[in-house]
């Protein structure tokens, strides 16, 4: 991919889209147009940082209703090992990491960031992972997928500033001497290699959906405030579960967490012209929050919840066999003595040009990825319902699945599939 046209585009969508290229020139780009920008530096002490490495919340912002604000900008980089894992590579793999953590703050204003392994990588020892981690082969779950992550790791990197996430990707594999001011000593290149086939890039923000309908499958019609591609808010405290919900409390890894991944495309278009907005709360969410008007323009009036009752949820089949069901009440079905068991960071793409989203959760094991999933696809209920009323299904299309184990922050470096 080529450096966008900076004359053709706000420096908002510009910084968005050197993200997606991606580069050491994407980069020189990016701080040209950032230099005003001050990023806090780290500590130098990351053993006081958090033991999960999926403690997010805490050092997150949060909007006028209390939900916990997702950073803007996102990158998710493949890696495949290109030495078998050792202890000087863990030792390299860990100091490289720490290099991240004093030079950039843990926060959205810094930088937040997670290292995860696919089942492909823990096949390579002779133990198998304990079973307290529950990180089951790559299978079709519903429906087709086309690929699946079977690389060895995935990096995700996570800020507010578009700068941050670029510098720390190109610093972590020898194309950078500092970052934010410091000197780099040790990278991955030696024990890592980047997958560019498989890296994914995207965002998150209040009127960044409507500043892409310049490209192919982008509706006009995007609510020029909403902050995903599907017009509505997402990621409401109600609907989240916790971290400690999603962190696995025994064994080796506990601490740790598993993470999940599904790429696919979004038909807008279908999504914006063909239905009105009724129809579109209907499926997003149920139909008696568009009956009832709970939702709004893009999802304000729900404020830090779903509005989804316990009546709502068991009328599930209900609304089914009257011909549309929502896709937030399907979900909700599988919930934990009603709590949810997915912890979201999805984000908006437009990698390749395309509108799509990258569905990112957090859940203490991948079985309860699995069932969320499954409830969500509604294949129980009525067989009269239409595949376009059936939520949002018709409207998705997965092009790959991965999950990883996303270990405790002391084990992050080329863990054995068993450390006991």
């Amino acid at each position: 991919m080529t450096v966008p046209d900076r004359s053709a585009l706000s420096r908002r969508d510009y910084c968005r889209a050197l993200v997606a290229v991606g580069g050491a020139t994407a980069l020189s780009a990016c701080i040209s147009e950032s230099e005003d920008v001050d990023v806090p530096t780290g500590t130098d002490d990351p053993d006081s940082l958090p033991e999960r490495q999926h403690a997010w919340n805490e050092s997150l912002s949060r909007d006028d209703d209390g939900n916990v604000s997702p950073p803007e900008h996102h990158v998710l980089v493949a890696l495949s090992l290109s030495t078998e894992p050792s202890d000087d590579g863990r030792e390299q793999v860990e100091d490289a990491l720490r290099t991240l953590e004093r030079a950039y703050e843990w926060s959205n204003e810094g930088l937040l960031f997670t290292i995860g392994y696919t089942p492909a990588y823990f096949e390579r020892f002779e133990a198998e992972l304990p079973e307290s981690v529950d990180l089951p082969e790559p299978e079709p779950i519903v429906g087709a997928v086309e690929e699946f992550d079977e690389f060895d790791a995935l990096l995700h990197l996570a800020s507010d500033h578009s700068r941050v996430v670029l510098e720390a990707e190109e610093g972590l594999f020898g194309e950078r001497d500092t970052l934010n001011g410091l000197e780099i000593v040790t990278d991955l290149t030696d024990v890592f290699e980047r997958v560019e086939a498989h890296r994914r890039t995207g965002f998150v923000g209040e009127g960044l959906p409507a500043e892409h309908t310049d490209l192919r499958g982008v509706p006009d019609s995007i609510p020029d405030d909403a902050p995903f591609l599907m017009g509505f808010r997402s990621g409401f405290n109600e609907s989240q579960a916790t971290e400690d919900r999603v962190t696995i409390e025994a064994g080796p890894f506990a601490d740790g967490t598993t993470e999940h991944v599904s790429s696919m495309r979004i038909n807008l278009r279908q999504w914006f012209e063909q239905d009105n907005h009724w129809q579109r709360v209907a499926k997003l969410f149920s139909p008696e929050h568009a009956d009832k008007e709970l939702v709004g323009e893009v999802g304000k009036r729900l404020t830090d919840s779903t509005a989804l009752s316990t009546a709502r949820i068991e009328a599930t089949e209900d609304d089914a066999r009257s011909g549309v069901v929502g896709h937030a009440q399907k979900a909700a079905r599988a919930r934990d003595d009603g709590e949810p068991v997915l912890l979201r960071r999805d984000f908006n793409t437009v990698d390749g040009d395309e509108p799509g989203l990258h569905f990112l959760s957090l859940q203490e094991g991948i079985e309860e990825f699995v069932r969320v999933r499954e409830a969500m696809e509604g294949e129980d209920l009525s067989s009269s319902l239409t595949h376009l009323n059936n939520g949002i299904r018709g409207y998705l299309s997965i092009d790959r699945r991965g999950s990883y184990l996303v270990p405790p922050r002391s084990m992050r470096a080329l863990p054995p599939a068993n450390p006991t």
